[in-house]
C-alpha cells in the first residue's frame, strides 16, 4: 500500500491510501470464496455456486466488505506508519477505483494532541483547614432559626430586619422596562404581593432598606440604578423607578435556640443532639471544599504548565453539553427564557472556554496516567458503574446493558482513569494550611 499522511493545524491529519490491483484482486477473492461457502442458491450445492453467480448475485455486498477490509487495513498501517495517536477517523467521500484495478481511499484523522508534560510531581498548593470551629456550628444554627422563624402581622411602621409585603411597578425613562427594552423584563414588569426584607442589598441594593419608616397603604417612589451585574443586560446603569405600594407589614420571630425547637427537628433529641449531627454535616462539607480546593489549583497548574492546540470538533461537543447544562442550572435558579435569550452569548463563550479548558486537563491528566502506569481495574469499573446505577436508582444489570447499548462504557473507563491520576497528582503535591476567612466558609 501507497500511504501518505498530511498533517494539518488543530490536530487533524488527511490520510490516503492507494491499494495496489494485485492486493485488491486477492483480498475480493478471499471475500468471494466467503460468500460461496456461506450463501444459499438455488439450483446449487451449499458452497458449489460458481464465482461469478456469487460476485453477481452479491455484488453490493461484496464490495462494501471490500472497501471496508482495505481501508481499516489501509489505516492501521497509517497509524503504525506515522505512529498517530487518533481519536477518531471521518472518511471522506467514496473510494474510487481505477481502471486497472487500483483502489484509492482517504480519510479526515482527529488526533490527539502532542506536548510535553509540564512538571507535575510536588506542585505548591494551598487548602484551608478541615477542622470545624463551634461558631460555624453556631452560625447553621442561625440558618435553622432563621428558616423555621414566624412571620406575625403588625400594625407599625417597618424597622430592619422586618419584612414588608409590596406590590410594585417599574419604569424607566418614564416607560414600563418591557417597552422601553422592546422586549420582555422578566421581573422588572412589576409583581403584586412581594416579600422584601428590610435590610441593605436585599431584592437588589436600596430596594428593602429604601421601605423602611413606612407601613400598610404607603406608597414610596424608589430610584435605583441597576448593577453592572444584573441579568437583564439592557438595562445594567439604567435608573428605574419603582413605584411601591405597601400591603402588610411582617415582623420575623425567631424560634428559642433549646431541647423544644430540637425535639422539632431531631425527635426525642436535644440541643447538644442537634449540634453533633450539624458538626458531622459540616465536616463532610469541609472536607469536600478541601478536595475541591486541592483539585482546582491542581488543574490550574497543569493548564498553565503546557499549552497545545485541541481538536476543534471535541471542542465544539464538548461546549455544547455544557451550554445545555449552564441552561438547564439557571431554569432552576429561576432565570426566564427571556433572560436567556439575551445572555446566550455569555453562556457560549463560557461554555466553549470551559470545554477548553476541560479537555486540556483531560488530555495531560490520560498522559500523566499512561507515564505512571495508571490503569482502571474490573473492581475500579464495578464500584463507579455501581454507584452510577445508584444514583439512577436503577438495577446495577438494567444499567449497564444501558451504558453498553449507548456505547458509553469507555466514557466509564476514561472517567474512572481522569479520577485515579488527579488523586495521584494531589496526592504527590505540597499542601500548604491556610486560614479560613469568614467570606471563604460562607
Amino acid at each position: 500500500m501507497n500511504i501518505t499522511v498530511e498533517k494539518q493545524p488543530k490536530c487533524m491529519a488527511t490520510v490516503s491510501v492507494e491499494v495496489p490491483a494485485d492486493k485488491v484482486a486477492s483480498e475480493r477473492q478471499t471475500i468471494v470464496s466467503g460468500f460461496t461457502k456461506e450463501a444459499k442458491i438455488s439450483g446449487f450445492r451449499p458452497g458449489k455456486a460458481p464465482a461469478k453467480v456469487i460476485e453477481k448475485r452479491f455484488e453490493k455486498q461484496i464490495e462494501e466488505e471490500l472497501y471496508s477490509r482495505l481501508a481499516n487495513a489501509g489505516f492501521e498501517d497509517a497509524i503504525k506508519q506515522e505512529d498517530l495517536k487518533v481519536i477518531s477517523v471521518n472518511i471522506s467521500g467514496e473510494p474510487s477505483l481505477s481502471d486497472d484495478g487500483q483502489l484509492t481511499f482517504s480519510a479526515d484523522f482527529i488526533l490527539a494532541p502532542e506536548f510535553e508534560l509540564p512538571e507535575y510531581l510536588g506542585l505548591e498548593i494551598e487548602a484551608p483547614s478541615g477542622e470545624v470551629e463551634d461558631s460555624e456550628v453556631e452560625a447553621s444554627l442561625a440558618d435553622l432559626q432563621q428558616r423555621f422563624a414566624e412571620f406575625n402581622d403588625v400594625e407599625r411602621e417597618l424597622v430592619e430586619g422586618d419584612f414588608a409585603v409590596v406590590d410594585f411597578t417599574a419604569t424607566t425613562d418614564g416607560k414600563s422596562v418591557s417597552e422601553a427594552i422592546g422586549k420582555p423584563a422578566g421581573f422588572l414588569e412589576g409583581r403584586e404581593g412581594h416579600w422584601a426584607k428590610v435590610e441593605e442589598d436585599s431584592f437588589m441594593p436600596g430596594f428593602g432598606s429604601g421601605l423602611k419608616g413606612l407601613k400598610v397603604g404607603d406608597e414610596k417612589e424608589l430610584k435605583l440604578t441597576m448593577p453592572d451585574d444584573f441579568p437583564l443586560s439592557d438595562v445594567r446603569g439604567a435608573e428605574v423607578v419603582f413605584d411601591v405600594t405597601v400591603k402588610e407589614v411582617k415582623e420575623q420571630v425567631l424560634p428559642e435556640l433549646d431541647d423544644a425547637f430540637a425535639g422539632k427537628l431531631l425527635p426525642d433529641k436535644g440541643m447538644d443532639e442537634l449540634k453533633d449531627i450539624i458538626r458531622e454535616q459540616l465536616v463532610t462539607e469541609k472536607e469536600k471544599m478541601v478536595a475541591d480546593a486541592k483539585v482546582n489549583q491542581v488543574v490550574e497548574k497543569l493548564s498553565e504548565g503546557v499549552d497545545f492546540e485541541i481538536p476543534e470538533a471535541l471542542v465544539a461537543q464538548e461546549a455544547q453539553s455544557n451550554a445545555m447544562n449552564m441552561i438547564e442550572r439557571a431554569k432552576q435558579q429561576g432565570m426566564t427564557e427571556e433572560m436567556l435569550v439575551e445572555q446566550q452569548s455569555e453562556i457560549a463563550d463560557s461554555a466553549n472556554q470551559q470545554a477548553e479548558m476541560n479537555l486540556k486537563t483531560n488530555f495531560i491528566l490520560q498522559e500523566i496516567a499512561a507515564k505512571e502506569n495508571i490503569e482502571v481495574s474490573d473492581q475500579d469499573m464495578i464500584q463507579r458503574i455501581s454507584g452510577m446505577a445508584q444514583q439512577a436508582n436503577k438495577p446495577l444489570k438494567k444499567y449497564i446493558k444501558e451504558l453498553q447499548k449507548s456505547n458509553a462504557i469507555q466514557n466509564v473507563s476514561n472517567s474512572v482513569l481522569i479520577g485515579k491520576a488527579i488523586d495521584f497528582v494531589v496526592e504527590k503535591a505540597n499542601v500548604k494550611e491556610i486560614e479560613t476567612t469568614e467570606t471563604d466558609a460562607e
